[in-house]
């Protein structure tokens, strides 16, 4: 008989999540109690920001990855646990099958058994799967949102042209060049951790 194909691991850990956030000067008269910081760009330019420093500095981000990352590694855990036993259980009964210890009958019965187990099992997996990808999709969500958020106030005080957010190994995309003082990402990632530092202590209150 042969042996049955098992998933023992059903996503790899928790990568880089790839956001872009193109912002329009917008003035929708809210206004922010966090200071924005200082930047060498001036009202009306076109400036840009690293993402990837963003997403590797921003203090929110790096608390809901440790969260996420957690869950997905109890997950993994016990889609393993439950992987190891199947194998177990059908290593035991291929090695019964090779000695001859079973009947046709009763190995037949044993047969069936497991592969309903490994059909369950494979179900099962698919459907951690998805609560994985779901925490993966819920935590880009909030990480754009607050960050989309924050970007439109800190706006309303430097009046830029345009703010792109800009990432990549071989070129950055879409700023391949630009000067250095349109670069704003010190100024952001200084604002957005201040504002969520006075978000979780109004939180713990």
């Amino acid at each position: 008989m042969k042996k049955l194909p098992l998933i023992l691991s059903i996503i790899s850990t928790l990568g880089v999540i790839a956001l872009a956030i193109v912002m329009l000067t917008k003035d929708n008269g809210n206004k922010t109690e966090t200071p924005a910081a200082e930047t060498g760009a001036q009202a009306g330019a076109i400036v840009y920001f690293d993402m990837g420093r963003v997403l590797a500095e921003y203090d929110m981000a790096n608390d809901l990855n440790s969260v996420v990352e957690t869950k997905i590694n109890s997950i993994n855990q016990e889609v393993n646990r439950r992987g190891s036993k199947l194998e177990k259980d059908i290593a035991a009964f291929q090695d019964k099958i090779n000695k001859g210890l079973l009947t046709q009958s009763v190995a037949e019965q044993q047969s069936k058994k497991l592969a309903e187990q490994q059909n369950s099992f494979q179900q099962y997996a698919a459907q951690k799967q998805q609560e994985i990808m779901e925490e993966q999709q819920v935590m880009t969500n909030q990480l754009a949102d607050a960050i989309n958020n924050f970007i439109v106030k800190f706006n309303e005080e430097k009046k830029y042209a345009m703010i792109l957010a800009t990432q990549g190994d071989i070129l950055p995309s879409p700023v391949v060049t630009a000067d250095p003082e349109l670069d704003i990402t010190d100024a952001l990632i200084e604002g957005l951790n201040a504002d969520y530092i006075k978000t979780k202590n109004a939180k713990a209150e």
